[in-house]
């Protein structure tokens, strides 16, 4: 799904009108086409098998907000379902006052990790379970070999994950638990992107943090203030490379997806790749 394809989902959507569709202004395109139409945030899944993700979401950011919890507010009850595409909308938060840092985000999970369960099932975290989908929609624009490569990292790693015994006690988590998820509105950070909420383990959320600082270099001090804000350091923990290690490969395959459009895409899914290959942890990645 490139910007058209969303734009058009948008427009026969009808929750805003045409000529806002026509000017909304394109957000983020990565599992879901983000845009920003006035008061209004609509996101547009890549497929008809986010759906059921799109409705959970929707079910988490009511749960949220009766737990005070400072997150994304839906604008309306249920997903929409056009040419195959779930389509939900969001209230449009005032522009940030700064960007957010892992100390916000820090301080966001510490709430969120402090929630019981909601009054629904939440899924385990399934970190790895888009990538067959992921390399499906690269298809040929990659190499077999990679493809096959990811998919034996996949199992090893899925049945490492599974036998890990936690630091903390597992719980409702965030899932993609980074600073670009994070808004900072005048009254504080607010917390975004909410499909990937899950009941497993509180290590998910932090592994995420050291990942960024060792893969795409984010400076050892804002790791240190983000682990200070929370109060503990994941990878003193011993399950922590093995959730390392499913969340590059995750990564790696979730870039396959757009290597059939975007050049940079197969370059950026190369020298990933290559680095996991070679288990050479100096590579930096960059961010996509």
């Amino acid at each position: 799904m490139d910007e058209a394809q969303a734009r058009r989902v948008l427009i026969a959507a009808g929750v805003v009108p045409t000529a806002a569709a026509l000017r909304a202004r394109l957000l983020a395109l990565g599992e879901n086409a983000v845009f920003a139409a006035g008061d209004l945030v609509v996101k547009v899944g890549r497929d008809a098998e986010l759906l059921d993700r799109a409705r959970r979401e929707l079910d988490i950011a009511g749960w949220l907000a009766g737990a005070g919890v400072p997150a994304a507010r839906a604008a309306g009850p249920a997903p929409l379902l056009v040419e195959d595409h779930p389509v939900t909308v969001w209230h449009r938060l005032p522009d940030p006052v700064r960007p957010a840092g892992p100390r916000d985000l820090a301080r966001l999970l510490r709430l969120v990790h402090a929630l019981p369960d909601p009054p629904f099932p939440l899924p385990p975290r399934d970190l790895l379970g888009g990538v067959e989908r992921w390399l499906r929609l690269a298809g040929d624009a990659i190499a077999p070999a990679d493809a096959a490569f990811l998919r034996d990292r996949r199992d090893a790693y899925t049945a490492a994950a599974a036998a890990l015994a936690p630091r903390l006690a597992p719980g409702p988590v965030h899932g993609d638990a980074l600073p670009r998820n994070v808004h900072i509105t005048p009254a504080g950070p607010v917390l975004l992107d909410l499909e990937t909420f899950s009941c497993d383990l509180r290590e998910h959320d932090l592994v995420v943090m050291a990942l960024t600082r060792d893969r795409y270099g984010l400076p050892a001090e804002s790791y240190d203030a983000f682990t200070t804000a929370y109060g503990w350091d994941v990878t003193g923990w011993e399950g922590c490379a093995v959730l390392r290690g499913a969340r590059e490969t995750a990564s790696c395959a979730w870039v396959a997806q757009h290597t059939p459009t975007d050049p940079g895409a197969l370059t950026e899914f190369t020298r990933r790749v290559a680095s996991l290959r070679e288990s050479d942890e100096t590579v930096r990645w960059h961010s996509f």
